[in-house]
């Protein structure tokens, strides 16, 4: 598992080197896609952001419990920014009487 790794990591680091020299990044070398805001929820256990839709009104807070309750957490819209291509966010928190 390990050496097949390395061998891909190798290989895209030599061929990004081979056709045209472009920078390769250690996280694009072991094969993320990418790190930040995508055009779904990007978040973690603590919170997160998603695209502002203006097609769905009312369920920014669904779209925000869905995605905390899979760390068994509750969830609180933060902020509508009632823009396109600006974020609704949302922070997780524990429910009370939890203990880590």
């Amino acid at each position: 598992m390990v050496r097949r790794l390395l061998i891909a990591g190798l290989l895209t680091i030599a061929s990004a080197a081979a056709f045209g020299g472009a920078t390769v990044t250690p996280a694009l070398a072991w094969g993320h896609e990418f790190a930040g805001p995508g055009p779904e929820i990007t978040g973690n256990n603590t919170g997160g952001i998603f695209p502002y839709r203006p097609a769905l009104p009312g369920t920014y807070e669904e779209i925000a419990e869905g995605f905390c309750a899979r760390y068994g957490r509750l969830a609180k819209v933060t902020s509508i920014h009632k823009t396109y291509g600006d974020y609704v966010s949302f922070v997780c928190y524990d429910r009370p009487g939890m203990i880590h």
